[in-house]
């Protein structure tokens, strides 16, 4: 077992604003795809918390084992061993969810990998299936507070590719894979959690 885990501050401290929506919009949910675990310290929260939930796990392989850890150290959940995801190449998994969720993310993903895990995504969300992504966004192309500004700046000074996504595009793409949007829920340090529902057709 993992003895010196991967920690991330920021998941501490926004695991409890993430479970407060959540918890009311995954309420009639069963079983959670997570996009892009990271440190694994959300799922391992997460699905303690919300034990109404089977939860799935999913990243890269060089961060499995360190998913896997946080998950162990949480005690009994109710949570499957984490699954090896590029969203760019896949393998997405052949298992159907009624629930989607990724925290920071898409800032971190290029934007062709985002459009790439839209166009996945009606292959894993099954009819109706909710999905929530938490992040910061711009609004008409503008950036919701300096702050936000100032970490798109640092984002794109680390790798071209990255920066704070635009949520009149992402919804964009959403649209297009048959989600609806169904809320913008406002959060902490200027960020957002935001709330779709695929069609039932």
């Amino acid at each position: 077992m993992m003895t010196d885990k991967p920690y991330s501050a920021s998941c501490d401290r926004n695991r409890d604003p993430i479970l407060a929506v959540l918890r009311d919009y995954f309420a009639d949910r069963r079983r959670v795809l997570e996009i892009g675990s990271g440190t694994g310290q959300h799922a391992a929260y997460l699905a303690r918390q919300l034990p109404h939930l089977l939860w799935q796990a999913s990243d890269r392989a060089e961060n499995l084992a360190a998913i896997q850890a946080w998950i162990c150290d949480a005690g009994p959940v109710d949570a499957l061993p984490p699954i090896e995801l590029d969203v760019a190449n896949g393998p997405w998994p052949s298992a159907r969810y009624d629930a989607v969720f990724s925290a920071n993310t898409l800032h971190i993903m290029g934007w062709p990998e985002v459009e790439a895990m839209f166009r996945a995504l009606p292959t894993v969300a099954s009819p109706g299936a909710k999905l929530a992504i938490y992040g910061p966004f711009n609004y008409g192309g503008k950036p919701t507070s300096a702050s936000n500004a100032e970490f798109d700046r640092s984002l794109r000074s680390r790798a071209a590719q990255m920066g704070v996504r635009d949520f009149e595009a992402v919804n964009a793409l959403a649209r297009q894979a048959g989600f609806e949007a169904i809320d913008d829920v406002a959060m902490p340090a200027n960020n957002r959690c935001l709330l779709w529902r695929r069609s039932a057709a």
